[in-house]
């Protein structure tokens, strides 16, 4: 099968390319270092292959913006890139199949259980509603010209080497500054980037929407124990709630320079989990658990 694969240099692309290029025909698309170097917020691809198969895996990771160039970037990358990318298959042979990485912070919560792929979107950050524009654009012009759609909603992705939030945990574990808050007992959806791959392998030429997760959504106490055993570290010690509320006010004072803050607190202390039996009943899909999958 010919696959483009956009995104191909970033976290969960580079892992696409590495198990997918064994058994397909994989051509990369993201700004440097691909077979089509374009960088798709300000540019049509010119592509002169046709491709059996689209993984769109390129977009700008969620991030909190702190200016109004952090907020159009959103749109730019997420919203315009995929329109430019549509754009560009225009003009050859459509593919067959088309697969978005997408974000269950399309659903806009800060908590919840066991969150299906019937819940509405309500998110009002731009991260989340860039995901949700740029869903509705794909699944139209899949629609249009008979092109089999699927849209992967993921949670936190595990893998070697993480980027965002994981790396920062991982990172302050290995130098003993990560503290559990009021016990890290808040359980969080993850999935295996493998899993991810694997999953995809098989969906493409069914299509349809899913949330993926391990099944297991572990708590922060889980996780970090987890990666403190990896790196040889005895114990995560633990800020109690009293003491975590406290430093979160002083954090409202003072801004983005202190670690935590009350928005803050309140995600990391909310169990935040979404419903994958969708791909588990339609797929018999068994993914790895994210603790015993772990691999630093």
């Amino acid at each position: 099968m010919k696959i483009l694969l956009t995104g191909s240099n970033g976290f969960l692309g580079s892992c696409f390319y590495e198990l997918l290029s064994k058994k397909h025909q994989i051509y990369t698309l993201s700004r440097a270092n691909a077979d089509y170097n374009c960088n798709l917020e300000i540019e049509i691809p010119s592509l002169i292959n046709n491709f059996d198969l689209i993984i769109h895996s390129a977009g700008k990771a969620h991030a909190i913006p702190k200016n109004e160039n952090q907020i159009s970037q959103f749109n730019k990358v997420n919203v315009l890139g995929t329109i430019n990318l549509l754009e560009g298959l225009k003009k050859h042979q459509l593919p067959k199949y088309f697969v978005f990485i997408s974000s269950v912070s399309v659903y806009g919560l800060i908590e919840g259980k066991n969150i299906t792929e019937t819940t509405p979107l309500l998110a009002k950050d731009p991260y989340g509603k860039s995901k949700i524009e740029a869903e509705s654009i794909i699944q139209k012009w899949c629609e249009k010209h008979n092109v089999i759609c699927t849209i992967l909603r993921l949670p936190l992705v595990v893998g070697k080497n993480p980027p965002g939030n994981l790396a920062i945990m991982i990172r302050g574990i290995k130098n003993n500054f990560y503290f559990n808050i009021a016990g890290g007992n808040a359980k969080k959806s993850m999935v295996l980037s493998i899993d991810i791959v694997n999953f995809v392998v098989i969906v493409a030429e069914v299509g349809g929407l899913y949330n993926l997760t391990d099944g297991i959504h572990p708590t922060f106490k889980d996780l970090s124990k987890r990666i403190s055993m990896s790196l040889g570290k005895s114990f995560v010690p633990n800020i109690p709630l009293f003491l975590a509320v406290f430093l979160a006010k002083i954090g409202d004072f003072i801004g983005d320079t202190f670690p935590i803050n009350s928005s803050k607190l309140i995600k990391i202390t909310s169990t935040l989990t979404f419903d994958d039996s969708k791909a588990r009943i339609a797929f018999g899909w068994k993914p790895t658990a994210v603790l015993e999958g772990l691999n630093l």
